[in-house]
């Protein structure tokens, strides 16, 4: 086996280095659109639109307001935003002014927020209104200074704006009384109207972006990446997917959140590289609308995770075949492990191609990704990017290399992995040592360099000394035609020290047993790893993205 095995089965065209890269940061790349094609469409946002020009101006406008609020090079900005263009445009603003910009989960709890802001030490803040009162809340306890604050209708088309403001605005808790000291979003972008590009100078090398770790090993940490490594992770995924991309006519689903490293650093750097448009979904868990905006768009991309492509299958519209999904070329699936059946179903509805991702939030989408034309391995995530090392390596001692086919810690390299956590160098030194991302996930490398994800290091369950991969199992139960969804753990157990138990949702009409599923595990399962507890519920605790939280199933038994 060669040192990079996995070159060999790459897509034809797909080149195993990009070297150099060109010093560029994705500033760069819209100024260079705008340039050439400054009425080419940026953002389709509910019907509206917004070009490439546009956007730059808008961004700009903020950048000099941000600036004579005192905002300097460095200085950390958070963002709380569901997806709607006031994020592309603070962002761009933000870093026009030289400063990082702290993507934060606005629904995350208050005691969340006041850590998030602590961590990343923002002075500023740029608030969607219905979660403005969370951040006043916590600002007090907080570096906070200012809180700028935006509505969801100001981009909406006109119809829908008169309608959101008579039926839903005050309803659902977008309108809001300013307070003292905060501004609005609209009124600095008109109050520089005109205004000049602040004089800073940004470099590739700059910190740019704040993605914050899940915090599954306690309080989540800020992740830094640079404006180099969003340019290099676009290029990347540019070439990984030029089969089915053509510049300047791929429309983008963002159907992920911007605070989440799958959208900030994956989808939406290759969409600016590709002269695409970013489609904005703000909630990717109202399934009606994901279907209405596919079609209405006409997207031709659509990032994912397994539970988004289900619901999608399940959704009436698209299994009654009243819904067009035909527009969609290409789909990414990431998060978690997505089931052969879900693949094909969905591949021969739409007939576009899904292909399945991983990577980490400290990895900066430097990350593993099945081909496109290439052979599909049930199970896999594929292989590295170019530019992207994978080893595998002995979990205890994190040192010797493994042969394939043998399961240990995953480690990636790739020159956009975060530069650290911000302001804790331990941390960053326990995590990345010698240029290599230790991921804390189990796995293993076949001969022909396709890796096969096992389960988390710290998710281990151990009844009575054996060792379960909670992923296996999940598979198992996830294959039986009752089971919509499942999750599986750990539990304490006075006899084996630790137990298996699932947490299983059925299908809509579908019926089963405790019994019948533990017959159907023990059939296909060693004695060990069967769930000794199951437990039927209607639906089950998931991040951002749709990921099942198992720290929170157990956490409530």
């Amino acid at each position: 086996m060669g040192e990079f095995p996995w070159l060999a089965n790459y897509d034809e065209g797909v080149p195993a280095s990009l070297k150099p890269y060109a010093p560029k940061t994705l500033l760069d790349v819209v100024h260079e659109i705008v340039q050439e094609q400054p009425d080419r469409t940026a953002l389709w946002f509910k019907g509206n639109t917004i070009t490439y020009g546009e956007m730059d101006s808008l961004s700009t406008r903020f950048a000099a307001g941000l600036k004579r609020l005192g905002v300097q090079k460095g200085d950390r900005v958070a963002v709380l935003m569901p997806n709607i263009p006031q994020y592309l445009i603070a962002e761009l603003g933000i870093w026009k002014a030289g400063g990082v910009v702290a993507s934060i989960n606005p629904l995350y709890t208050g005691f969340e927020l006041e850590h998030m802001l602590n961590e990343c030490g923002a002075e500023t803040a740029v608030v969607m209104t219905l979660f403005y009162d969370k951040v006043k809340d916590v600002q007090p306890k907080t570096p906070l200074k200012r809180v700028i604050a935006t509505n969801l209708k100001e981009y909406l088309p006109p119809v829908l704006r008169l309608l959101f403001s008579l039926l839903r605005e005050k309803k659902d808790g977008h309108r809001i009384a300013l307070r003292e000291g905060d501004l609005w979003f609209q009124d600095i972008l008109e109050q520089n109207a005109g205004a000049a590009p602040p004089d800073v100078n940004v470099s590739p090398q700059d910190p740019a972006l704040i993605l914050f770790t899940g915090g599954t090993t306690g309080l989540s940490k800020a992740a830094v990446g640079t404006h180099h490594a969003l340019y290099i992770s676009g290029m990347q995924w540019r070439a990984w997917s030029q089969s089915l991309m053509t510049d300047g006519e791929e429309r983008f689903m963002m159907t992920l959140p911007l605070f989440h490293v799958f959208a900030a650093a994956g989808v939406r750097p290759v969409a600016w590289l590709a002269r695409g448009t970013l489609v904005l979904v703000p909630n990717p868990r109202d399934i009606d609308d994901v279907v209405d905006t596919i079609e209405k768009a006409k997207a031709t991309f659509l990032p994912s995770v397994p539970t988004g492509f289900n619901a999608l299958l399940n959704h009436p519209k698209v299994t009654s075949g009243k819904a067009d999904l035909s527009s969609l070329k290409l789909c990414l699936s990431g998060a978690s492990a997505l089931l052969r059946d879900t693949k094909e179903r969905f591949e021969a509805l739409t007939g576009s191609r899904i292909i399945e991702g991983y990577g980490l939030t400290e990895s900066m989408m430097a990350i593993c990704a099945t081909p496109i034309n290439g052979k599909y391995k049930v199970g896999s995530v594929g292989m590295p990017l170019p530019d992207v090392e994978l080893r595998i390596v002995d979990a205890d001692t994190g040192e010797r290399d493994l042969p394939p086919g043998e399961v240990g810690e995953i480690l990636l390299k790739g020159e956009q992995l975060m530069v650290g956590y911000l302001n804790r160098p331990e941390a960053t030194a326990e995590t990345i040592k010698d240029g290599w991302l230790y991921t804390g996930d189990l796995g293993y490398m076949d001969e022909d360099g396709y890796l096969f994800i096992v389960d988390r290091k710290k998710d281990v369950i151990k009844p009575s000394g054996f060792q379960v991969w909670p992923r296996e199992v999940e598979e198992v139960i996830a294959s039986h035609p009752a089971v919509a969804e499942v999750g599986v753990a750990g539990v304490p157990d006075e006899r084996t020290t630790e137990a298996v138990k699932a947490w299983v949702v059925l299908r809509e009409g579908a019926t089963l047993t405790k019994e019948e599923l533990r017959a159907y595990c023990k059939e296909r399962l060693a004695a060990y790893k069967v769930p000794k507890h199951v437990e039927f519920r209607s639906e089950l605790p998931k991040s951002a993205v749709g990921k099942v939280l198992r720290r929170e199933l157990t956490k409530e038994g």
